[in-house]
């Protein structure tokens, strides 16, 4: 379940052609390369500027570069970012990762159009691809960066990066950053999940957001383990013959937009209960506009269907 429009979707790219002038094939400035060619270079990981992007934009012609811009004002950007280095370097030098501090960097700011942070974008054969805005789920932003190497692959932008060896030496397979920590909350409910002690992940997950409010990842967290939670000991035959005995009972159809949820078939979750809303008591519609927020963020605020619903919810209650 992706929370972002796929990366073939160029809707919204920005025009990034005043930064640098490529060749009009999109080529390099060393001429074009058989596509699967080695690259060294130092690190799969750097710093991004307003002085030095004419390289990346070159270099995305090589290998897709995927573009991070924050700031270390933001705590979401601090948490995402590592999680987002780990995953591209888990494509084994196929990505490279530019990031680019929004405060030193106001070009390359107004260019990619970063209104929040953490904003991520993407650089394909000197083409800008807005990819999401936000703190996405760590499984959605590893779809991205998948459907990002098909549209790469698309435009023969196909090389591997590796890096150099510790010691000078050439042709080291690029591995992955390790994985930092996560904070102890979080690994907490971690541990409670693999032991199936979905209440234990409440508790630690409520107990993060209740220290950091603004922790994002501990809000996305709590919606998916409370999916599991109440799924937990129920069949899907139990839950939609349940739903079709009581087409007008909250408590019913909320039980098959989970089984929905669970299952990656958003949009029939979000009908389903917007649909049955107006039928609702007060105290139903207030449990049903409850799991809806609880959904958009499982699914992602960004999400275009998340938008979709939020709007319909809206005139429903006003």
């Amino acid at each position: 379940m992706s929370n972002v429009p796929p990366p073939t979707n160029l809707r919204g790219a920005v025009d990034l052609s005043s930064l640098v002038n490529r060749p009009a094939d999109g080529a390099a400035a060393g001429g074009p390369q058989q596509p699967g060619a080695a690259l060294t270079l130092p690190s799969l990981y750097f710093e991004g500027t307003d002085a030095n992007f004419n390289d990346f934009i070159d270099l995305s012609s090589r290998v897709p570069v995927v573009v991070d811009l924050g700031t270390e004002r933001s705590e979401q950007w601090k948490q995402f970012s590592p999680v987002l280095e780990r995953l591209v370097g888990g494509f084994g030098g196929r990505l490279v990762l530019v990031r680019i501090d929004v405060d030193a960097n106001p070009q390359l700011t107004q260019a990619f159009q970063a209104t929040s942070v953490p904003t991520v974008a993407a650089l394909v054969a000197g083409r800008p691809v807005q990819l999401f805005a936000g703190a996405v789920p760590e499984d959605q932003v590893r779809d991205v960066l998948e459907q990002l190497l098909q549209l790469a692959a698309q435009n023969g932008v196909t090389d591997t990066v590796t890096v150099d060896g510790p010691a000078g030496e050439e042709g080291a397979v690029a591995e992955p950053a390790p994985e930092p920590p996560l904070p102890p909350l979080h690994a907490e409910a971690y541990e409670a999940i693999d032991r199936g002690d979905y209440e234990g992940a409440i508790r630690a997950y409520r107990t993060a957001i209740a220290q950091d409010p603004r922790d994002a990842m501990a809000v996305a967290g709590l919606a998916q383990v409370s999916l599991l939670a109440r799924l937990s000991g129920h069949t899907a035959d139990e839950l939609r013959a349940a739903a079709a005995e009581a087409p007008h009972d909250a408590a019913a159809q909320l039980g098959v937009a989970d089984l929905d949820i669970s299952g990656g078939h958003v949009e029939d979750a979000f009908d389903r209960l917007l649909t049955v809303f107006p039928t609702l008591d007060a105290a139903g519609k207030e449990e049903v506009r409850s799991r809806l927020l609880e959904y958009f963020e499982i699914v992602g605020v960004d999400d275009p269907r998340v938008a979709k619903a939020r709007a319909r919810l809206a005139s429903l209650l006003y």
